[in-house]
Formats: C-alpha cells, sequence, structure tokens
C-alpha cells in the first residue's frame, strides 16, 4: 500500500485573551490519484459493504463527487453538515458513515448518540473549529457573563456545549435578529466573516470571535472585480464566510442549499462561485448547461493555501471509505455529558426554525423533510 503524502496546511488561529491573531500550522493527508477502473471497483466495493453493514453514507457537498454520487445511489443523502445530521438521525440505519470533516461527525453522533457514526478518516478538520479551542473559548465566555453565545456550527461539540444557541448560515440572521429584539448582547464565534456581515445586518451587539474559513478567507475583492470584467453577464454567489469584500460584490449571499438553489433558480447561464469548489458537482446536476468559475483566491504571483477547495475535505475518498466500512474504525466518540449540553443549543435552533416554518421539525418522512430543510445549513 502506497503511503499517503502530508502537506501543511496554514490557517489564522485567534488569540482572543490578547487581542491578536497569529498564523498557525496544521497538515492534511494528500488523497491518492485513482485509476477510472480503481475507482469502478471501489465503488461496487462500497455499495456492497453498505448493504453488508446495514450502514447508511450522508456526505457533504464539499467532498469529491465520487463520494456525492455513492451517497445518492445507496439512500444516503448529500447536504450540509445539519442536513446530514438530521437525516442520520431518522434514518433506520444503525451506522452512519459520514463523509466531511471531524464537527459534521460530532454533530452526527450529538443527534444520534445510540448510533455508530463513522468516518473515512477522523483527522480530517476544519480551521474554524481549531481556531476556536474549547478552553480558550471557555475563558473568553467566563470573561463575559452577560452575553449570550451563540456558536456556528463550525465548531467541536465541547464548544457547543458552552453555547446558548447554535445556528447555520441560513438561519444565524433570523435567530440574531430575534435575540436582538430582546435587548441580548452577544457573545458570537468563531466566523469573523459571517459574524460581521450579521451584526451589520441586524446592527446587534456583538463581540465577535476572530476566526475564518480557510477556504473562504481566500477569495478576494479587487481580483473578483476584474473577473466579473471578464464574465460581464455572470451572476455571483457568495457563502458568508468570505471577506466583506466579496459579499459586497455578490448578487447572491446564502448558504450552500441557498447557493445551489440559486443556481438553479436564476435565467443567468454563467456563475462566479465563492464558496469551496466541491460544490460545483452539485450545481451542475441542478443546473445542466449552465457554467460555473470558481471565485479567485489569489492574485498575480500569489500562492494560494486551499484554492478553492478544503484539504481536510479531500482527505475523503473511495479507499479510505471501504476501509472503515471494513475494519469498522474511525469511530466518532462525544463524551455523552458534553453531547447532552451540545444537544440544546442544537435543539433550540430546531425549535425557533419550527416556528419560522411549520413542520420543520423532523418527521418520519425524509424526501419530505429535505425539502423542508433546504437551506438550513452552514457550509
Amino acid at each position: 500500500m502506497q503511503t499517503q503524502s502530508i502537506k501543511i496546511v496554514e490557517f489564522e488561529r485567534p488569540q482572543m485573551s490578547a487581542g491578536t491573531s497569529c498564523t498557525a500550522d496544521a497538515w492534511a493527508r494528500v488523497p491518492q490519484e485513482q485509476s477510472q477502473a480503481e475507482r469502478k471497483a471501489l465503488k461496487e466495493r462500497i455499495k456492497r459493504l453498505l448493504k453488508e453493514k446495514q450502514a447508511v453514507l450522508v456526505a457533504h457537498y464539499y467532498v469529491d463527487a465520487d463520494l456525492q454520487d455513492l451517497a445518492e445511489e445507496t439512500g444516503g443523502c448529500v447536504s450540509d453538515s445539519l442536513e446530514m445530521a438530521r437525516f442520520g438521525r431518522d434514518h433506520p440505519a444503525k451506522t452512519l458513515v459520514v463523509a466531511g470533516v471531524r464537527f459534521m461527525g460530532e454533530t452526527a453522533k450529538i443527534l444520534s448518540p445510540e448510533k455508530r457514526v463513522l468516518m473515512p478518516d477522523l483527522d480530517a478538520t476544519c480551521s474554524l473549529d481549531l481556531g476556536c479551542p474549547a478552553d480558550e473559548f471557555a475563558a473568553f465566555c467566563d470573561a463575559h457573563p452577560d452575553r449570550t453565545v451563540v456558536v456556528y456550527a463550525n465548531t467541536s461539540a465541547a464548544v457547543k456545549a458552552r453555547a446558548d444557541w447554535m445556528v447555520t448560515s441560513s438561519i444565524g440572521l433570523q435567530i440574531v435578529e430575534h435575540l436582538h429584539a430582546q435587548g441580548k448582547k452577544i457573545l458570537w464565534a468563531p466566523d469573523k466573516h459571517l459574524g460581521s456581515y450579521i451584526q451589520k445586518k441586524t446592527g446587534a451587539d456583538m463581540l465577535l470571535w476572530q476566526g475564518s474559513c480557510l477556504v473562504h478567507d481566500e477569495f478576494k475583492g479587487v481580483e473578483l472585480e476584474l473577473m466579473r470584467k471578464e464574465h460581464p453577464r455572470a451572476k455571483v454567489l457568495v457563502h458568508p464566510e468570505s471577506p466583506e469584500a466579496v459579499v459586497a460584490q455578490a448578487d447572491v449571499v446564502g448558504s450552500t442549499s441557498q447557493l445551489i438553489a440559486a443556481a438553479r433558480s436564476l435565467d443567468a447561464t454563467e456563475f462566479i462561485v465563492a464558496t469551496d469548489n466541491g460544490i460545483l458537482h452539485k450545481m451542475r446536476m441542478a443546473a445542466p448547461g449552465k457554467t460555473f468559475i470558481d471565485a479567485p483566491t489569489a492574485g498575480n504571483s500569489a500562492t494560494c493555501k486551499s484554492c478553492a477547495h478544503c484539504p481536510w475535505m479531500a482527505m475523503n475518498g473511495l479507499q479510505n471509505l471501504a476501509d472503515v466500512l471494513e475494519s469498522g474504525r474511525n469511530e466518532v466518540h462525544v463524551d455523552p455529558e458534553t453531547g447532552r449540553q451540545a444537544y440544546k443549543c442544537i435543539d433550540r435552533m430546531l425549535d425557533f426554525a419550527a416556528r419560522q416554518k411549520a413542520n420543520v421539525r423532523p418527521g418520519s418522512d425524509l424526501a419530505k423533510e429535505q425539502k423542508l430543510f433546504a437551506g438550513i445549513g452552514p457550509a
């Protein structure tokens, strides 16, 4: 078996106690290239194993296209992290295989504590999660006891356990508006760009943790302006984890599900997309015949860190998925008390969503519920 190579990944590491940030290093495994024949054989093997193990595959929009296709072909789902966890909770399978990053596996386990949750690679992480350690976050909360703690889905179970609310990118604005109307002051973590976007939209008093997504933080406003001149008819789709200079040029700002819906519904035939380019597979399926272009991540002579694709999402592959199904390794564990505490902030969000949209709470009709949850997702 070939040894996988490792790449060093730089990310922004907030130091909130000092009011500064620094650049820190993490690592990611580089996926191995496979021939078409190898990929075909692995897909058949995975389909067989999913049946044998009575498992269901749930995949994020940002993972490899083969994994997205496999999830849908075998009765699983492809979605954002919250819908992945919700689908897994309501599916009869006792084993969930989560193709994504670590916090997604943890969220699935929090919502399905009685189920076995496996991941192709437990080391697949997230710069927002890495940049918000639970102990430092707890100290930050202790220093501001008068604030309601609102955390983004892209956080660890331990961080969620300290929060009053968890939000996703599509419902965060409404929840902060709701809290602001009640006169609440908010402590927000971890994404500074999404937090700033919501703060400007709502006028809420928000104290922001200064984390950022490795992928979205690299999109460049100046280069996007130049690209728009080259493609004057293109509509610009932007995830709100992107910098303000990029968000300001968007025709649509939204979560992954909302951006896919916009690609399908807008009458444009060309789109510039400022989010992880793993989403382009689903956009092309949803809107065949339309053209999708990666938003620029670096200027002339500059080197991109992510190049519009998360290096940790890329760690999910056909080979390690097959290996995990065969061996049963890479099980996600969440401390039971931490899970119970973290569940509260997720449940509070779901209760709020239920008041905004009739029947939004999970039910037994998965096809119906998947439609109801369209757009309720973080990344």
